[in-house]
């Protein structure tokens, strides 16, 4: 093997002398040249797929520097298969990576390339990757906010949702300011030195023009206040799409089990379809996560805090394929909280996740989680919003509660129940992709993109623009 190498170098240097050497930046200039005349030396007589093979060993930075000292070696070295396997070893999955790259780097409204693998270079969006200094990431979340790099596989640290953040009683620019600051002095991390992509949480659902003005002084106060503090660029997408993304896909029904409410989000192209909809249930983590503790206090289980009986839920909670049946099985187990000692729980356990789809056993007056998705998906069918229903046949569940072993199946199951053949053929549940980081793992696939911050982020100069014109009208 290291011949081969040796005789890679040996086809280069007879070269070499009439050219400058070169690093990673080369990946993202294209050079204009003629292949036809050029020789590969020594490996000439191997087939392309091997001299891949071999240029594979060198890795990215040597081969970006075998295109540019010499000709004959730009065919091979540009060839997309050898890029795509640079990229399986890069710090994201190649999925998410082709997802990413062939679905989110144009920005909104979405676009696919029809056939990437011969539209895109692969070879300059591996060098535009390496090349971007990297943007922080900010879930807002509805129960507690994550925040991290766009490099990292997972959030770096956690703290109170903006929304709570701070004093309520404070001007919500106050408090957005605070709360980034100290997102910022934690990450230890200058507001200016890079681009910011932030979720936004779910709320004011409706399609009136009030919401939409509560949706918009929400967006523009955060855009005012990351501004204020020399965020060189801003990125604001709403939970639920970043949800869909991390599941790879642009169009489909995100259920998101929130901190208070359970909302059911259509989304066609990345453009969540208010006009068709948003289902909104009054059940949510903490009315599941209350429910339990009841269930634990009529049991004399004795417990510390309301912390001990959330990591229950989450550690022992299920949700049954059928409650009626499930009534009359042995259940127990048993989990070991730290500091706390062993709790064993039985019936608890499913009754607690049962309450997504019976409210009214923990005293809530709403429609199950079945019937609004249900409810959902037969707007989007009378909408006809696209040529085929296929793109709302597609649930993914986001959220923390969402993570119930057991939930997915059980919801397709009571869908398929509830809705006609026409609707309910090829449905699809999805548990969630990243677990509770759905949402902040779908901002960091557009943080990572190629292309980023591009067309996904508004400047400060835009803004001021925006407001400007915003004021005029």
């Amino acid at each position: 093997m290291a011949m081969l190498l040796k005789k890679v170098w040996e086809s280069v240097s007879n070269r070499a002398s009439s050219c400058s050497t070169s690093s990673i930046d080369s990946l993202t200039t294209p050079l204009s040249h003629t292949e036809s005349s050029s020789s590969l030396g020594a490996f000439d007589r191997l087939p392309i797929d091997v001299v891949l093979q071999i240029v594979k060993l060198v890795g990215p930075k040597d081969a970006a520097r075998l295109r540019v000292v010499c000709k004959s070696w730009r065919s091979p070295v540009s060839d997309n298969r050898l890029w795509i396997y640079f990229l399986q070893n890069y710090h994201d999955t190649w999925d998410s990576v082709f997802f990413a790259e062939t679905h989110l780097r144009s920005g909104f409204p979405i676009q696919t390339f029809s056939s990437p693998t011969t539209e895109l270079s692969f070879m300059r969006i591996y060098g535009q990757r390496v090349q971007a200094r990297g943007a922080v990431i900010v879930d807002g979340g509805s129960g507690y906010c994550k925040f991290g790099w766009s490099e990292y596989g997972c959030p770096s640290g956690r703290s109170a949702t903006f929304l709570e953040f701070g004093n309520i009683e404070s001007p919500m620019y106050s408090r957005l300011r605070h709360f980034f600051v100290t997102i910022y002095s934690r990450m230890q991390v200058k507001a200016s030195a890079h681009p910011i992509v932030v979720s936004l949480p779910l709320c004011h659902y409706d399609d009136t023009e009030s919401a939409r003005a509560s949706r918009r002084q929400l967006k523009d106060t955060i855009y005012a206040a990351l501004f204020d503090m020399n965020v060189p660029a801003v990125c604001a997408i709403n939970q639920a799409t970043l949800a869909l993304y991390a599941a790879q896909r642009t169009s489909g029904i995100v259920v998101n089990i929130g901190f208070q409410v359970t909302s059911v989000v259509p989304i066609l192209h990345g453009k969540v379809m208010r006009a068709v909809g948003v289902e909104v249930m009054g059940v949510g983590a903490l009315k599941l996560t209350g429910f339990l503790r009841e269930q634990m206090q009529q049991n004399n289980l004795n417990f510390e805090s309301l912390y001990t009986v959330r990591t229950l839920k989450e550690n022992l909670c299920y949700v049954a394929a059928d409650y009626e049946a499930e009534l009359y099985k042995d259940t127990r187990a048993s989990f070991e909280v730290p500091g706390e000692g062993l709790f064993t729980l039985s019936k608890e356990r499913f009754k607690t996740g049962e309450v997504l789809f019976q409210p009214r056993i923990a005293g809530v007056c709403a429609m199950g989680l079945q019937q609004a998705v249900a409810l959902c998906m037969d707007h989007c069918h009378a909408a006809e919003l696209a040529e085929d229903d296929a793109w709302f046949k597609t649930i993914v569940l986001s959220g923390g509660t969402a993570c119930l072993p057991g939930l997915a199946e059980r919801l397709e199951k009571e869908l398929q129940g509830l809705l006609p053949p026409s609707i309910s053929n090829g449905i699809r549940v999805v548990s969630p992709p990243y677990g509770a980081d759905s949402a902040w793992v779908g901002a960091k696939l557009i943080g990572n993109l190629s292309t980023f911050p591009g067309s996904w982020c508004l400047t400060k100069k835009r803004f001021k623009r925006k407001s400007r014109f915003t004021l005029a009208w």
